[in-house]
Order: structure tokens, then sequence, then C-alpha cells
């Protein structure tokens, strides 16, 4: 081999599917390339070019836009360009070169030739990144499933034992009777000791009540005698399969077919997020800081165990998010059992990822509190001691004060309602830097505990001026797409140095942040009350401003940016370390690298497009 090809082989053997694949296919797949040069802002293909080609970016820098001339993603080195082959060649798209730039040709219809027993390289070629990252993040949300809990959980750890049962010779208002008496939604129906059927409550509504039968009548009338059952030794994931594929919500237990026990849906969804609904409830019944100090040590336990079953990211920061809000809902109960009752209405409020239920393991505090317009000056007393009881002891509990200082303890966020009006009103008519700092804090608040009608009105009056004020929304926009993904245009990644002489990527700042302000600035130019970062994207969809597939697009780099982060703080934790967003990008495999990439391509694309939008 020449010292040509050599180079070339070494450099195409880098960049997935090509490093999965054997040494000959690859030998054979470099002597048919073709390299070919294009000047910068000239269109690809070049004129020389006839057949559909893939190309390999060596140096140099691609745009591609739809026949809308929307721009549809970038190319940089060491990236394939796939737009000419497959499903994708039936489209109108142009691609320009944004530099002088070095390519690597193959016709497309010889390189299907030569990886035809690699299937899993074709699949690659047809899919774009956006493509691939759905795949990915499809393939995790099924293992997520599978990985349940659900799944290693016996039927038997949680149905109810024994059955309650009547007489197929009772009536209707008896059955009743006897499940109110019992608290239970639903009877097995029996005649003498075989089972008969089942009556539910629902059963009763539907069949007896709404088709006014007379309550006299005999519950024969109204049973289910077709009854679904599953046996003692299934996990509660078959239960779960089996209610969702029957549309029933009750599930008889049998063992060796006699009748053992009940599962309801009920049951199942409470099984599966067992863990954070015992640690809320234990908080409930703390007494003490100290007490609380101890359950909190739960938490990073939980994330762990979350993780390793292959838990969603969505899932994980609603589950840690609860919890964080029940220690602040004792602390205040604590508080107030102290401090006597207060003296007028109040919320507590929560901004950054607790209020968008996105946060992990061991975050800083963001709260603020809200107090009604009948505050008097010597009701501050009473709020400012509140605030210290609550941050002291959410910091004792490991939530570090905020940096920032952006909690209720500052004078500043610890105001009457018709203050925080002005607020808003002043963040959005003069959207200085200091007002849209405080704009990526405080527009994602969300009520704790107390009024949260002092919360709603103002966010009301909030997003009517949002939605109006071009000027700040193009300013929030600008502020926004400051933050850009770590690829120096898409060549490589951009790392720094942490304090453990490592090069890592800020997973947080760098990656998922830039993708909660484009939904922030979505939700808030549109009037949108939802502060969850995935259901601002869902519920802007569709619109003028987020295609359907540019939403479904940054939802999925968004989950899969968000599981790396939970799984890489939940290594440093099992490593005896504490939980960060600085992930090296070498503990990653090469597949997830190349993942990571296409996760932020996606987020550059629309931060182009949103900057093109002002």
């Amino acid at each position: 081999m020449s010292n040509e090809l050599g180079e070339i082989t070494g450099f195409v053997g880098t960049i997935p599917p090509f490093d999965s694949l054997p040494d000959g296919i690859l030998e054979r797949i470099v002597k048919e390339i073709t390299i070919c040069y294009v000047r910068n802002k000239e269109e690809l293909p070049p004129k020389s070019i006839i057949e559909p080609n893939l190309y390999i970016l060596r140096r140099g820098a691609l745009s591609y836009y739809s026949k809308e001339n929307e721009l549809l993603g970038m190319y940089g080195d060491g990236d394939i360009c796939t737009v000419f082959c497959g499903p994708a060649a039936k489209e109108k798209i142009k691609v320009i070169s944004h530099e002088d730039t070095l390519l690597y040709a193959l016709n497309y219809a010889e390189l299907l030739e030569i990886v035809g027993e690699h299937p899993e390289a074709i699949a690659f070629f047809e899919h774009s990144a956006e493509e691939r990252l759905n795949k990915k993040m499809t393939t995790l949300n099924e293992e997520a499933v599978i990985s349940s809990s659900l799944l290693n959980t016996q039927v038997t750890d949680f149905y109810h034992t024994p059955v309650a049962t009547i007489e197929d010779s009772a009536t209707i208002q008896e059955a009743a009777i006897q499940m109110t008496q019992l608290g239970f939604s639903c009877l097995v129906v029996v005649n003498k000791e075989e089972t008969v059927g089942i009556i539910t409550d629902k059963d009763i509504r539907r069949r007896c009540v709404a088709e006014a039968l007379p309550i006299t009548n005999k519950i024969t009338d109204i049973i289910t005698t077709d009854i679904t059952s599953i046996d003692v030794s299934s996990s509660a994931y078959d239960a779960l399969m089996i209610m969702t594929s029957k549309h029933i919500h009750h599930l008889p237990v049998t063992n060796q077919g006699q009748l053992e026990g009940m599962v309801t849906v009920t049951d199942l969804m409470n099984n599966e997020g067992h863990n954070a609904v015992n640690i809320t409830g234990i908080i409930h019944k703390a007494n003490t800081i100290s007490e609380l100090v101890q359950i909190s040590k739960m938490i990073p336990k939980l994330q762990v165990r979350m993780s390793k079953l292959g838990t969603t990211a969505d899932h994980v920061g609603k589950s840690i998010s609860a919890i964080t809000m029940a220690f602040t809902i004792r602390l205040i109960e604590m508080a107030e059992r102290l401090l006597g009752p207060p003296p007028v209405p109040y919320a507590w409020l929560a901004a950054g990822s607790q209020a968008r239920q996105e946060q992990f393991a061991h975050s800083d505090q963001d709260n603020a509190m809200i107090i009604s317009d009948e505050m008097k000056p010597e009701h501050s007393l009473w709020f400012a001691d509140l605030a210290t009881f609550v941050s002291d002891g959410l910091a004792a509990c490991g939530f570090v004060y905020c940096p920032g200082d952006i909690m209720a303890t500052n004078d500043k966020w610890r105001v009457p309602q018709k203050t925080w009006h002005k607020y808003f009103a002043k963040w959005v008519d003069t959207p200085n830097p200091k007002a849209l700092l405080n704009s990526s804090v405080f527009f994602d608040l969300t009520t704790i505990y107390g009024e949260s009608s002092l919360l709603e009105e103002v966010r009301s009056a909030m997003l009517e001026k949002t939605q109006k004020s071009t000027l700040f929304i193009a300013h929030l926009s600008k502020n926004a797409l400051s933050h850009r993904p770590p690829l120096g245009f898409f060549r490589d990644f951009v790392l720094k140095q942490d304090g453990e002489n490592q090069k890592v990527l800020d997973i947080k700042h760098n990656g998922i942040a830039p993708i909660v302000d484009l939904a922030r600035i979505y939700a808030l130019s549109q009037g949108n009350a939802a502060t969850s970062t995935i259901e601002r994207l869902r519920m802007a969809s569709g619109t003028p401003i987020l295609t359907k597939a540019s939403a479904a697009n940054l939802i999925d780099a968004y989950e899969f940016l968000s599981m790396l982060r939970v799984n890489h703080q939940s290594n440093r934790i099992v490593a005896g370390k504490a939980p960060n967003n600085l992930v090296p990008p070498k503990s990653l495999s090469r597949l997830e690298r190349e993942h990571l990439k296409d996760a932020f391509k996606v987020i550059k694309t629309l931060q182009d497009s949103r900057q093109t939008a002002f």
C-alpha cells in the first residue's frame, strides 16, 4: 500500500461506521476514493461528478439547505455527507462550502456493493445526524422499559391478599356497600369457592347507574366473566403488559389456578417510582433537621440505582426534583411550627432546574418568595427568619447555597407581588445584560408551597408582555446564542482542563443549557406558561417558530445529553467522588462520541436558524 493510500486509510478508519469494518473491506473502499476540491462558496457536487456520491470531509466546512432554503445541517472535518445518497437524494438539496474544502468522494452504488454484508454500515449512511440520534434515543427508551424495576420485581411483592370476594347471589347495592367499607375498587365474584367473574366501581357506573339499572338487581347482571389473570411467578412488568394490552385496571393473581391476590395499575405505577415515593414519605414524617440530613444521603444512591436500571434522564430529573420539593415543604412546615402562622399569604418559589423538574443529585439552591401586597414592614422579620431557616436546612441536606445569591434569604428576592410585577416589567422593557441574566433564572419559576395564585398572576402578566415584545425576545435570543456547543465548527470537541487534569466537556453549560435557552425563548415568544424544557418544546412543535421535525430533534438531543450527564454523575458517585458535569470524551465509546457530535450539530443548526430570525 502506498504512503498516500495508507494515510487515507488511517484517516477514514477512525470514522464511524468505517471504523467497525474489516481491514480488507476498508482497503477496498479506500481504493475507490476520488479526491476532489470545492472552493469557498461553491456548491457540491463538483461539476465533474455526475453519479450519486458519498463525501468524507478531510478538511473544510459545508452547509446544506432544503428546497425552501432552510438550513438543515452542517459538516466539518471527519463528517460524512450523504445527502446525495439513498432516500435523501430524492429531495432538492443545496450544499455549499464555507471555505476551501478537501473531500474524499465515493460512488455510492459501488460503496453499497462493497459493504453489502454489513447492513449496519448501510443504515449509518442512509441516516442523517438527526435520524441517528433519534434511533439511538428510541433504543435507549426501549432499554429503559426493559430494564425497568418492574422487570426485576415479582407480582407477589405488592399485590393485595387476601382478595375481597362476594357471592354471585349478592345485589349491586350490596357490592357497592362492601367496596365502600373495604376501600377497594373491585371485588372478585365467586360461587362458593369458584371464581365466576369480577365487579369494579367502573362496572357499577357504566353498567348500572348509566343504564338506570335497579341497584337491587343481582351483580351477575353487570359483572365481567371473561377474566384475565396472571400467575404468582410472573414479574410486575408482565402484569403491566397484560393490563395495557387488555385495557384493564385490575388483574387477579393465581397460584396453580387458585385465586391468590389482586394487582391494580395504581399498584404498578406506584411501584415504578417506589424509591422516590418512599423517600418523600419519610421526609414528611421527619421532625428535625438532623433526620432530614440523614434522609438526604439517600438521594445519590437513588440516582445511581435509577441510572443502573436504565431509567430515562427525564424520569430521574422529575424524581430528584420531587424529593427536593418534599425537603423544602417539610422545612417550611417546621419553620411555621417554630415561628407561628404567616402574617399574610405568601408562596415559596423554586427557580432553575428544580422549577423545570430537571434536577439531579446535590444541585445548588435557586429559590425566592412572593408575598401578598397586604404585607406590612413589621412582617419582614417573620419572612426573613423563614427564609433563613429553610435555606440553612436545605444547605445542611446537601443543596448548597446559590453562588449568585438567588435565594429567598436575599431581600431582593423576598418581596411583595407588586414588586415582582415591576421586576418582570422592567426586565422585558429594558433587556440589558443584567435583566437578561435574571430572565434566564426567574422566567422558570414554580410554586413549591403556599398561595400559588400569587405567582400565576405575575406570570400571566409577564407572558402577555413577552409575546408582544419582539425587542426583548431578540435580545434574549442573542444572549442565549452566545452559549454554543463545544465544537470547533464541527471539527472536534473544544475541551477545557478540569481540576483533575483531564480534558473535559461541560455537558451542562455547553450542551444542555443551549437547549433549555431555546425552549425558554419559544415559550416566552408564544406566551406559553410551561416550565419543563421538553414540555416547552412539545408545545412549540408545529408552530411557525419551530417545525415538528426540529422539535423532535431537539428533544432527542436534550435526552441524550441528559442521559450522558446522569450516567457520568452516577459513575462519580460510585467512585466516591462529588458529582459534576465535566465529562471526559475519552470516557465515552467512539459511537457515543459520534452521537454526542450529532446532538451538538442539532443544537448548532437550530441556533443558526434562530439567529436568522432576528
